[in-house]
C-alpha cells in the first residue's frame, strides 16, 4: 500500500471516526486498485482512462466460485477510488477530480418481508420453557420490534436497555446515535430471560459457552453471542415454521419498516426509527405500501 493511501485511512480513522470494518473494506477495496495498475502509485498519473478500464476489469474479475462482483459491490470500489481522490485534492495534491467519475446504474432496490402469519409462526416454532429458546425469543422479538440491524443486537450490553422506558440508545452505522423503542412484548421477553440468567456477563445475549475456551470463562466478549448465531438462530425458527424463503435479521427489520408505513407512519419517521442517513434509502420500502394503496383503492374506487 503507498503511503498516501495510508494516510488516507489514518484521517478516515481519526478525523471521520470510522468504524473498523469500513476501514478494512476502504483497505481492501484501495488495494485492489493498486495491484491493477502494476506500478507505484502516482496521483499525477491517475486518468479516466485508468479509471475506465480498472472499471472494466472489475466488471470481468470472477472469485473462486467462477461467481461476477455485482455492480453494487463494483461501485462500492468506485466509491472509495473517489473519496480517497477528493482527500488527495483537500491536501493540495494533484491528481483526477473525482466527480468526473461516474456510479454505474444499478436496478432500483427491493426488498423482501414476511407477513404477520409468517411472523407469528416463527414465534410459535420456540421453545419458551427452555433457556435457549428464552433467549432465543429475545433475539426474534427484539429485532422485529425496533428494526436493529443484526451487528447493532450483536452489541447491545444488558445496562444499555432501559426496561421501564422500554428504550435504549444505539450507534448504528458512521456510529450515529439513535433512541430505539421496545414493544411491551419484547420488554417482557428480556425481563423474563434476564430473570433466568445466573451471570454477570455485560452482553444482553450470550452464547450457551459450549465452545468457549476454559481460560476465556471470564471474558465478557467470548460469551456475547456472534452475529453469524444470531442469522443462524432467525433462520432456524423460519424454517421450522415452515417458510421456504430466506429470513434473515434484516427481513425482521424490514418486517418492521414496512409495518410502520402501512399503519400511517411518515417516512421521515421511519428514516429516524431506523438510522438512514438518507431518506432515499427509507423509499426502498415505499413499492411495498404501494399494495396498501391498491387495497384502498379498490375498496373505495367505484
Amino acid at each position: 500500500m503507498s503511503k498516501q493511501v495510508d494516510n488516507f485511512l489514518e484521517y478516515l480513522e481519526i478525523t471521520k471516526n470510522k468504524s473498523p470494518k469500513t476501514l478494512e473494506n476502504y483497505r481492501h477495496y484501495l488495494k485492489r486498485f493498486e495491484d491493477f495498475l502494476a506500478e507505484p502509485f502516482d496521483p499525477k498519473k491517475v486518468t479516466l482512462q485508468k479509471v475506465q478500464n480498472y472499471r472494466l476489469y472489475l466488471n470481468r474479475l470472477v472469485n473462486d466460485r467462477e461467481e461476477k462482483l455485482s455492480l453494487k459491490t463494483q461501485n462500492y470500489h468506485i466509491i472509495a477510488l473517489r473519496a480517497f481522490l477528493k482527500y488527495l485534492i483537500r491536501n493540495d495534491i494533484k491528481t483526477l477530480a473525482p466527480e468526473k467519475i461516474e456510479l454505474a446504474k444499478v436496478p432500483e432496490r427491493t426488498v423482501e418481508v414476511i407477513s404477520r402469519e409468517e411472523l407469528t409462526r416463527i414465534f410459535q416454532a420456540v421453545d419458551k420453557t427452555s433457556k435457549s429458546g428464552l433467549r432465543d425469543t429475545v433475539i426474534l422479538e427484539t429485532l422485529y420490534s425496533t428494526g436493529l440491524r443484526v451487528s447493532e443486537l450483536h452489541n447491545l450490553n444488558r445496562d444499555q436497555v432501559d426496561l421501564k422506558r422500554r428504550e435504549f440508545m444505539v450507534r448504528g452505522k458512521g456510529r450515529k446515535p439513535r433512541i430505539v423503542f421496545l414493544s411491551k412484548k419484547a420488554a417482557d421477553a428480556i425481563s423474563t430471560y434476564l430473570r433466568h440468567r445466573d451471570d454477570n456477563y455485560k452482553p444482553l445475549i450470550i452464547n450457551d459457552g459450549r465452545n468457549v475456551k476454559k481460560e476465556d470463562v471470564l471474558d465478557d466478549e467470548s460469551r456475547r453471542l456472534s452475529t453469524v448465531s444470531i442469522e443462524n438462530i432467525v433462520r432456524k425458527y423460519a424454517l421450522k415454521a415452515g417458510i421456504i424463503k430466506k429470513v434473515t435479521p434484516h427481513t425482521l427489520r424490514h418486517s418492521y419498516a414496512t409495518e410502520l408505513l402501512i399503519n400511517g407512519a411518515d417516512i421521515r419517521s421511519v428514516q429516524e426509527m431506523l438510522g438512514h442517513s438518507s431518506i432515499t434509502t427509507t423509499q426502498i420500502y415505499t413499492h411495498i405500501t404501494d399494495k396498501k394503496l391498491r387495497e384502498i383503492h379498490d375498496k373505495f374506487h367505484r
